[in-house]
């Protein structure tokens, strides 16, 4: 590197007519800031060549909303993922696969699992979790996960839903184990599932709502990402309704950042 940067240098700096009569101490500057600069550009080089394919975010706001949305993964890599998942993730059964709603054990309209850091526990909807050790495939989709966004996770939730008839009603993520300051990451594999957000002044009963405030609606894709940033746990729920027309299977992965020893 450093013998192309001279070779750049003499190039440059000493094929003009001007450099022949520019004093030694004054050529010793020119020839000293132009490696800098060519140094520069060198670093700027590999940093881009690092990142040669940034995402392609897509902004989605609100009142109180604030997410990002963009695909991570081509169609192979997705489809790749998604068969690596269907081998490797182990779902909950019996008792594991319940939950309390108003005081009452329901069983859950999907399949769940759970992947983390050693010795982290999650709990929602009333049912204390543990985690798994992560699985080589969770791992790396948390990995690319980071690289995208440059938050780091601990944990994951993993949702199946074997068609349009699983579904997840409407909720908000705000259980008090998850560090307040991290997004939750989406992705999504399989089929591509309508995604309500509804903000919790305009929920209740549709003819009377307590606020004028339309919900939002995504389709979130085969291979894509979703970052729900704070303060949008704080103030929208979100869903995922039964769509009776979706026939194939979907994976849904949420990655979130579990405060330690309740440290946030």
């Amino acid at each position: 590197m450093e013998k192309f940067v001279n070779q750049r240098l003499s190039k440059h700096c000493c094929s003009s007519d001007d450099a022949k009569t520019t004093s030694p101490r004054k050529r010793v500057k020119l020839l000293e800031d132009e490696r800098m600069k060519w140094e520069e550009e060198e670093e700027e080089d590999e940093a881009l060549a690092e990142f040669s394919h940034p995402v392609p975010w897509q902004k989605i706001e609100s009142e109180g909303l604030d997410c990002d949305y963009a695909l991570l993964f081509s169609k192979e890599e997705a489809d790749r993922l998604f068969q690596q998942l269907e081998e490797e993730v182990v779902y909950a059964t019996g008792e594991e696969a319940k939950v309390h709603v108003f005081g009452k054990l329901h069983n859950i309209p999907r399949k769940q699992a759970t992947y983390g850091d050693a010795g982290l526990n999650y709990t929602y909807s009333g049912v204390t979790r543990s985690a798994y050790p992560w699985t080589p495939t969770l791992e790396s989709i948390r990995n690319a996960v980071t690289k995208a966004t440059g938050q780091t996770f601990n944990f994951v939730l993993v949702n199946r839903y074997k068609d349009g008839q699983d579904h997840m009603g409407e909720h908000r993520d705000d259980e008090k184990e998850l560090d307040p300051l991290c997004p939750i990451a989406s992705v999504s594999l399989g089929a591509a599932r309508d995604f309500i957000f509804r903000h919790r002044d305009a929920r209740g009963k549709q003819s009377q709502p307590r606020r004028q405030i339309e919900p939002v609606r995504l389709e979130l894709a085969h291979g894509s990402l979703l970052l729900m940033n704070p303060p949008t746990n704080t103030f929208w729920y979100h869903g995922l309704p039964v769509r009776k027309k979706v026939l194939v299977p979907r994976v849904n992965l949420t990655f979130r950042r579990i405060a330690q020893d309740g440290k946030k």
